[in-house]
């Protein structure tokens, strides 16, 4: 596979660095946005909009107030610092700001060309609201990131149609971007949804290339010092990019186009139909590529979802008005469930690995979200504050929801079909253009599989029920103990239910009561509990030798209480206290292979391992 895989570099040698495509036409009436980015003083981007021939429909000039896929109120009219229109003689024609995102222009038909000048996002303090960076812009010296919800606006009535982008920039600036160019050098978008789907990243960078397939693959990456390159960015998702093409099939995109941007601070992710953009702390790229890999194989599959799967609620974005669907749990749960799965199923990571992913999601759900609050509350209630709290459940409870489908499919299907099959058929019978119902959805999942499905749905996206962890792995011969039972002789402690108790008792303890089986309650006043073990063991490591240790026990339903600063006692508080978040972690929400599974079992555990 790995002859597939060719890797192009070029550094800052090209002033532009995309294709020029003579399909698209320079003369006919098009709205022009022209962005003098050899001005970069004052942190604003200049924009001068040469719009067509507008009329009375076209009487409002439209910010967005949010995007696809940050779930976030954005607000961008916030950002304007100026906005004048003129007609072809340069005279002024009066416009009125309405809104924090809307001018109406009040003799639309007698304008020529607008004026503008939006700030940039990263450097514009908020009071509110403040915009992600990987969502928003940046205008420096040596580099310009645009994301286009957050520099360009649209006409009323034009939201659907093509858009020309004219960028002026020096000219060895490198330009990294998904739209192409038409002849005349422009930057070419459908549409305003295709534009805000299209972030364009320039600046000092690097950039690296490769085909997979009939897909060709570009990475750009700007690093404020030059610690990290596109080359070796490439060359690490290697596996990655060939386990998706496995676990998707043939990729339903002829191009696409990852932006690094590597700074101060890490920020995260954005993704986009045919690109993704990313803001990480700048650090040696041994540091970063662990987590770079696995949030570029999340935002890759997004070329699935929503690109190919999505409802209406999607396809006819609303940019004035927040609006949400309630399938959040497809377009971030699954593609998360996907990112971690093919790599397990493309032989890129080990089944123990996997199942520490898993672990690791269970546990960030149960101690920080709310047991509550359903998938489809989640999405919902997404713009609000509550929701925004509970968001980043999406990616643990969402992706073990979407794994639970596919064991569920796996098992009804006899090992014929799972999440991934399904996904599959969905992308060919939908595609880009073509949404689902955002009401029938899940039951046209169900009526396409199986009536089960339905009930799945309902209980464990639309209801937040307890998720049957034990009951579906055990389809596949994997048990599953939330807490697992352990005895650890040599520091003499074990485990059972959650509670810790004495497993073994030193030698040398004659004076004391205790006894083995002694339950944990208490250590000098704190509770046995994540937290207050964390202060307790910073102050256990400023404890002298004479000090003493108060313990308190439950044994039979009685509390016993042992004070003693007998070594021996204070080393078995000690291992218990300094270790506690290794028992924890250790026997906690534990995946193992059972050794006792049916035909049956192995077989759907086969498949469920397979692409």
């Amino acid at each position: 596979m790995k002859n597939r895989f060719y890797i192009v570099v070029l550094f800052l040698l090209l002033s532009s660095a995309c294709t020029k495509h003579p399909l698209f036409s320079t003369s006919k009436e098009v709205t022009t946005f022209q962005i003098n980015l050899n001005d970069r003083v004052d942190d604003l981007f200049k924009v001068t909009v040469f719009n067509r021939k507008l009329t009375a429909a076209n009487s409002y000039f439209q910010f967005a107030a949010t995007a696809p896929g940050t779930y976030q109120t954005m607000d961008m009219g916030r950002f304007v610092r100026s906005f004048n229109a003129f007609d072809d003689e340069n005279n002024p024609v009066e416009t009125r700001q309405i809104s924090t995102n809307r001018w109406r222009l009040l003799q639309p038909e007698k304008i020529a060309r607008i004026e503008y000048e939006i700030a940039e996002t990263w450097d514009t303090p908020v009071d509110s609201n403040r915009i992600y960076n990987m969502c928003g812009t940046s205008l420096e010296n040596d580099h310009a990131l645009i994301n286009g919800q957050a520099v360009f606006g649209y006409f009323e009535g034009t939201q659907a149609e093509e858009i020309h982008v004219d960028l002026k920039y020096p000219a060895e600036w490198l330009v990294g971007t998904a739209l192409a160019q038409n002849e005349a050098g422009r930057y070419v978008a459908q549409s305003y949804d295709h534009l805000v789907d299209s972030p364009i990243q320039l600046g000092r960078m690097t950039k690296a290339s490769t085909q997979i397939s009939d897909t060709k693959i570009e990475v750009y990456t700007y690093s404020k010092t030059d610690v990290v390159n596109s080359a070796e960015i490439l060359a690490a998702m290697e596996e990655m990019l060939i386990a998706a093409e496995k676990f998707i099939g043939d990729l339903p995109v002829d191009h696409y186009t990852f932006l690094y941007h590597f700074e101060d601070a890490s920020y995260g992710a954005w993704e986009h139909s045919y690109s993704s953009g990313y803001v990480y702390q700048e650090k040696e790229f041994e540091k970063l590529k662990e987590s770079l890999i696995k949030t570029s194989a999340h935002e890759f599959f997004h070329i699935i979802t929503p690109l190919n799967i999505h409802s209406e609620i999607i396809d006819n974005f609303n940019f004035s008005e927040p609006t949400v669907s309630k399938h959040l749990w497809l377009y971030e749960g699954t593609t998360e469930w996907a990112a971690q799965i093919m790599l397990l199923r493309g032989q890129s990571r080990s089944l123990d690995d996997y199942f520490n992913v898993l672990r690791r999601k269970i546990a960030i759900d149960k101690l920080y979200y709310r047991q509550d609050y359903s998938l489809t509350d989640l999405a919902k209630h997404s713009f609000s504050s509550t929701g925004a709290r509970q968001y980043g459940n999406i990616y643990m409870r969402g992706a073990m929801v979407a794994g639970l489908l596919d064991i569920l499919l796996l098992d009804l299907s006899d090992g014929k079909k799972g999440w991934q099959d399904v996904l599959q058929e969905l992308t060919h019978e939908y595609g880009p253009s073509r949404p689902f119902s955002e009401e029938t959805f899940f039951q046209d999942i169900a009526d396409k599989t199986y009536p089960q499905v339905a009930d799945f749905f309902e209980s464990y996206v639309e209801n937040a029920n307890p998720l049957p962890l034990t009951e579906y792995y055990q389809k596949i011969g994997i048990t599953y103990n939330e807490q697992k039972e352990f005895e650890d002789l040599e520091k003499g402690i074990g485990g059972k239910d959650g509670r810790f108790y004495i497993a073994k008792l030193p030698a040398d303890l004659p004076e004391l009561d205790l006894q083995a089986g002694d339950v944990f309650m208490k250590i000098n006043g704190k509770e046995i509990k994540r937290t207050s073990m964390r202060r307790l063991e910073k102050k256990l490591e400023k404890e002298t030798n004479g000090q003493t240790y108060k313990v308190e026990f439950e044994r039979n339903g009685e509390v016993v209480e042992v004070e003693s600063a007998n070594p021996e006692f204070k080393k078995l508080v000690e291992n218990f206290v300094f270790n506690y978040r290794d028992l924890t972690r250790n026997s906690s929400f534990v995946f193992e292979l059972n050794p006792a599974a049916t035909p049956r079992q192995l077989k759907l555990r086969q498949k469920w391992l397979q692409n």
